[in-house]
Order: C-alpha cells, then sequence, then structure tokens
C-alpha cells in the first residue's frame, strides 16, 4: 500500500538529486564554438544583450554551460524577430521559430527575459514595445486565436479547421494563457521601464476585449461563440461535443478548449490557466485604476480574478490518493478531475513562477511533489534525464521547458544544479534547448529550432546568475 510519507520517498524530490543524468560527453566532442548566425545575419542586435552575454559567460565556470548560455540567450533576437514601423507605431513579429507564425504565448515568453535589459537600450525598448503593440493587433483581430501571421495573405495549413479562420490567423485555439501572456507582458513592460505610452486607445480596446471573452467562456449563460474541431484524426487537436469541448457545471471558472502545449483539455476548466488568469487579470486591474484612471473597468477587472480565484480554491484542491491535498490540473465541476501535470508553462509546477502562490504554500508543496513524480502519469525517467513530458509528445520523452520552471521554481542548490546537468546532458551537442528529448536517447528530440525553451534558459541563467550565482561558479 502506497502512504503519503511512501509517495514522498518515490518522487523526484525524494531519489536524491544527483542520481541523474549519465555523463553525456561520450556522446559528442567538448567543442564549444558558438552556434549563432554571423552578425550580418542576426534579425536584431542590442549592445546590452552583447554585453550581458560577455558578462555572464565570464562568471560561468562550466564551459559547456556557458557556451549553451550564450547560443540561447539571444536565440530570440538573432533568429526569430522583425521589427517595423506602421501608423507611426512599432510593431514586433516574432516566430516562434521553425514554424513561421507568431505564439502570442510564446512571444511573450521569447522576449520576457530582456525587459530587464530595456532602460540601458533604447532601440531594445522600442522593440518590447512593438511586441506589445502587435500582440494588440492580433488580439483586436481575434481574441481566440493562439498563433498569427504577419502577412494577412497568407494561407494557413489549418485553414479547413471547424471553425472562424479570418485572414491573419494561423491557428485559431482558444487558450486562457494566450491572452494572459499578453497582460503580462504588458504590465511587466510598464513595472520595468515606466513607460506608459503603450496604453493607448487600441490596447484599452484589447483589453475590454480579453475581458469580455473570459466572461463568455464561463459560459453562464450560453456556450459563448466560441467552437472548434480538426478533422487530421489526432484527438489531441481537436475537441468534444461539437467542437464546444465537454460538459461543465458552470461554477465561475473560464473554459479553455486547448492547454498551452496546444494539446485539446479533456476537462474544460483548465487549472494552471486559471490561475494565470486571476494573477494577469489582477495586474490588468492596477493599469486601468492607475495609469487610466478607469475606476470601474479596473473594478470589473478584479471582480472577476476574484470570482475564478474563489473558484480554484473552492473545487480544484482535491485529495489525491498518493500525494494528499493539491492542486488538480484539470476539472469539469461536477466532481471529475484529471490528475497530471504538463511540462509547458502556464502548469501546476509554475504556480509560484506564475505569482499566484508562494513556494512555501502547503497545497503547492504538495503539488510540486506529485508533478516531479511517477504519479503524474507524465512523469518519465531514463538513463539521461528524469521529469516531465506531456501528451503532445508522448511517453518517455519530457520537455526541457519543464527541467527549467522545476529549476525557477526552487531554492534547493542541489535541486537546480541537478536540473543543469540534466539540460547540459540532453541537447545533443547542438548547444541550444529542444522542445522534447527521448530520457534514454537524447539525439531523438523534437524541434531543433524552439525560440521559448531557448530564451527561457536564459532567463534560467539570469536569474541564478542574480540570486544564486555562487551555483555558477561549479563545474558540473
Amino acid at each position: 500500500m502506497t502512504t503519503r510519507r511512501n509517495f514522498i520517498k518515490k518522487s523526484s524530490l525524494g531519489f536524491g538529486f544527483f542520481a541523474l543524468p549519465a555523463s553525456a560527453k561520450f556522446i559528442y566532442k567538448e567543442e564549444y564554438i558558438s552556434k549563432r548566425p554571423p552578425i550580418s545575419r542576426r534579425k536584431f542586435t542590442s549592445d546590452v544583450v552583447e554585453r550581458t552575454i560577455q558578462a555572464v559567460k565570464k562568471s560561468i565556470a562550466d564551459k559547456e554551460l556557458a557556451w549553451m548560455f550564450e547560443n540561447c540567450f539571444p536565440n530570440t533576437l538573432d533568429t526569430t524577430v522583425k521589427f517595423y514601423h506602421k501608423n507611426n507605431k512599432s510593431y514586433t513579429y516574432v516566430i516562434t521559430g521553425d514554424i513561421d507564425a507568431m505564439w502570442l504565448r510564446d512571444s511573450s515568453a521569447q522576449v520576457y527575459p530582456y525587459l530587464s535589459l530595456a532602460n540601458e537600450d533604447e532601440k531594445l525598448k522600442n522593440l518590447l514595445k512593438g511586441v506589445i503593440n502587435k500582440q494588440v493587433e492580433c488580439v483586436l483581430l481575434d481574441p481566440y486565436a493562439n498563433a498569427f501571421f504577419d502577412d494577412a495573405t497568407k494561407i494557413s495549413e489549418w485553414k479547413d479547421d471547424f471553425t472562424q479562420m479570418k485572414p491573419g490567423i494561423h491557428e485559431r485555439k482558444w487558450e486562457i494563457d494566450s491572452l494572459c501572456y499578453v497582460m503580462r507582458l504588458s504590465y511587466s513592460y510598464w513595472k520595468t521601464t515606466g513607460d506608459t505610452s503603450v496604453f493607448d486607445a487600441d490596447w484599452k480596446k484589447a483589453m475590454l476585449l480579453i475581458l469580455q471573452t473570459f466572461k463568455e467562456q464561463q459560459r453562464k449563460d450560453s456556450k459563448g461563440p466560441y467552437r472548434f474541431q480538426r478533422s487530421n484524426g489526432n484527438p489531441l487537436d481537436t475537441q468534444f461535443a461539437g467542437g464546444f469541448g465537454n460538459p461543465t457545471k458552470k461554477i465561475g471558472l473560464i473554459h479553455s478548449m486547448f492547454r498551452p502545449s496546444d494539446d485539446a483539455t479533456f476537462y474544460p476548466f483548465l487549472i494552471s490557466s486559471n490561475m494565470f488568469a486571476v494573477v494577469s487579470l489582477r495586474e490588468t486591474a492596477e493599469i486601468f485604476s492607475k495609469i487610466l484612471k478607469e475606476e470601474n473597468s479596473s473594478g470589473q477587472f478584479k471582480d472577476l480574478a476574484q470570482e475564478v480565484d474563489e473558484a480554484i480554491q473552492k473545487y480544484a484542491v482535491l485529495n489525491h490518493p498518493e500525494a494528499g491535498k493539491i492542486y488538480a490540473l484539470e476539472i469539469d465541476g461536477f466532481g471529475n478531475a484529471l490528475f497530471m501535470d504538463d511540462a509547458n508553462v502556464p502548469n501546476l509546477l509554475s504556480i509560484p513562477y506564475l505569482g499566484y502562490r508562494s513556494k512555501e504554500d502547503e497545497i503547492y508543496k504538495n503539488t510540486r511533489k506529485f508533478s516531479l513524480s511517477k504519479a503524474n502519469p507524465w512523469f518519465s525517467e531514463g538513463k539521461f534525464a528524469k521529469g516531465i513530458g506531456g501528451p503532445h509528445i508522448g511517453e518517455h520523452k519530457i520537455w526541457p521547458l519543464g527541467l527549467i520552471m522545476q529549476a525557477l521554481t526552487t531554492d534547493n542548490d542541489e535541486e537546480i544544479i541537478s536540473c543543469l546537468k540534466m539540460l547540459k546532458a540532453t541537447h545533443a551537442g547542438t548547444g541550444f534547448i529542444h522542445e522534447s528529448f527521448d530520457v534514454d536517447h537524447p539525439k531523438d528530440f523534437t524541434r531543433s529550432w524552439f525560440a521559448w525553451a531557448n530564451t527561457l534558459f536564459g532567463e534560467l541563467i539570469l536569474h541564478l546568475h542574480t540570486t544564486k550565482p555562487e551555483i555558477l561558479k561549479r563545474k558540473f
């Protein structure tokens, strides 16, 4: 019989952090030549980013880790951005990497680590402002879409999806977190730079449309205007019940038809994304109050955040037979729940990173132990790594995003070093972070050009450079 104590011992957090990974040096040569494109082929350059790369590299004792940081941190700027002006405003189109489309989620996360440097480089600051302006344009085109083209004449491979596809849309999967990431970037840009010029009439209109969309997807009075189905035969790419998803009891939570992995939800109340919505709504309420001086609108954002937060605490905290009291990933309001965690952010592991609860919150600590254990059906362990994957790729593969988030949500030095060792051992000699890899065969990976993962790795190294520089002074 599995007891609570035995569960903790059997979890990833109970095995000892240095059991994995095995050395990977026999797989590829120890050559650390920059993998960045030549300067003439880089999409965007920033003096402060280049200075930061050199300064941080010098602080990293492990040559391989320093090399990975040099390759990964500027990858978004080097390879994915298109900066231009239109109607006296700056715009920045940010592709995800190997797919020529701009995801609201990915683009926000890809540029987020550069915010801390924005005040030292006006050109970089304008690029970030351009991302916000472009995202606003996308939201106003369709708040239910997750990915967009810069060229409205481009034809999407998903043009035949059973949903309302408009010109300029690459994909129309409704994901709460897409809009949360837009709000997060706007708020963080303001808090970092003090620049309020982005909060113009278009921005305000987009935020109110986000509020409207969230309320529509509470579905209190009707199913709302959004439905989605796809006929490619992949069950993760389509939705139940004519495109509206499985039935729910209307309890104040926001329906999300897809996860941040772009996989379909099984139960439409995706808890990690509802948590993200609580935080983002409150941040946007602050902008409407302090900058726009619109207390009525601010109050509407606050009220929705409070309603969603109360519903999370009332309905999403459940007893798992092994892990105890934890957050479920998905629920339907009828008492059904999905106990798992997915590596894509927002996930349950990322709760403190999102700002929803602290690392010391007891329910979060239980949830984290569950996520990083074999009680989570999408936790895998092999010769080179152990961590969280997800159904998007399948069993035996984990996502480096999960390893990076694990390191970002702990203060335990040994756990952080373990995550760094696994990231080092599984880049398969490329010097970049991939979407996923096989835990026993790191050369079996998906997506060689995945900018979100690269930049999030850079964010982790910058975080450690500031908060735990002694870790970077070690070789491992």
